[in-house]
């Protein structure tokens, strides 16, 4: 989720599903090392609880991360060991770090004494064409041994050549009884499943297996999947704010963000599935994208578009 899930579409997000477990996208230790490290790390308190996701392979950078983590409020730091792209590689994190557990958990150790956050570790099914359930079975040993007791499985391999970002999203098959599995000789641990989940039915039959499920890209397309989630977990008859609720709510973050600067775009572009499957969402995502509308910055274009979309002004555009 790297460029998808910052700040912004975050407070959206929180906007949709209140209950929910927020996490960053991405950021790399280096960045936090010799980068812009406000940029990276500040949030809205409205995002709570929200977890730092941190890729990187060395202990201390990591360490240093933590800490940041720490001062800066979050709840959680998540360990991506997921990630398959080849330019993350070329840093020696993310996918390619399960053929090294004893690594990972060294990494684990080094999050869990530079602060008290709680640790989780985001990860795939095995890396490549390793298709036994021993190589995933001994990782999660290995790694939960360091002290974590979370684990977030995106449920395929990682192929870490021959297939672009997306591909591995895609072509890998879906290895959900691997995930199963987990849980059942694991029973201590809190096992989330991540990967191929896009409607609430399929959700439901997850929870029955797992503690918990992650939804990514299925859940920025198609925000109300996150939203009915959300409800159905809590015990609500529905989600706790109607689509214009949240774009009434859109309009008055943007005038806030606007005033420091934010050019209303940056937050328009996480909010075009607002309206996904519902009569005229494709208008909604016109008027959301329109450049002439963007480039005069009125956050009101937020309540605008809704109105038109639900008929309460007629389409003069």
């Amino acid at each position: 989720m790297m460029d998808w899930s910052d700040r912004h579409c975050r407070y959206f997000f929180r906007l949709v599903a209140p209950h929910a477990r927020l996490y960053t996208e991405m950021v790399g230790t280096g960045a936090l090392l010799h980068g812009d490290t406000p940029r990276h790390l500040d949030f809205d308190p409205a995002e709570h609880p929200l977890a730092l996701q941190l890729g990187g392979s060395e202990p201390d950078a990591l360490a240093h991360g933590a800490r940041l983590a720490a001062r800066w409020g979050y709840d959680e730091i998540n360990l991506n060991i997921g990630c398959p792209s080849e330019r993350v590689q070329k840093g020696a994190f993310g996918a390619c770090l399960m053929a090294e557990p004893q690594l990972v958990a060294a990494c684990v150790r080094a999050l869990r004494e530079a602060s008290a956050l709680p640790v989780s570790v985001k990860h795939r099914t095995g890396i490549d064409r390793v298709e036994s359930y021993a190589f995933l079975r001994d990782f999660v040993g290995t790694v939960a041994e360091a002290g974590c007791s979370v684990f977030i499985v995106h449920a395929r391999n990682a192929w870490l050549k021959g297939l672009s970002p997306k591909e591995n999203r895609e072509v890998p098959p879906l290895r959900y009884d691997f995930v199963y599995r987990l849980k059942r000789d694991f029973p201590q641990l809190t096992i989330v499943l991540n990967g191929g989940l896009t409607t609430r039915a399929a959700i439901e039959a997850q929870l029955a297996q797992v503690d918990g499920v992650m939804l990514g890209r299925s859940a920025y397309h198609d925000p109300w999947v996150l939203a009915e989630a959300d409800a159905q977990l809590c015990g609500a008859p529905g989600p706790a704010r109607s689509r214009r609720e949240i774009a009434l709510a859109m309009r008055s973050y943007a005038e806030r963000q606007r005033a420091r600067g934010v050019a209303l775009r940056q937050l328009t572009r996480h909010t075009l599935g607002l309206y996904h499957g519902r009569p005229r969402a494709r208008l909604w995502r016109r008027l959301l994208s329109d450049p002439a509308r963007l480039a005069a910055n009125d956050p009101a274009l937020f309540t605008a578009a809704a109105d038109l979309v639900e008929g309460r002004l007629a389409d003069a555009a």
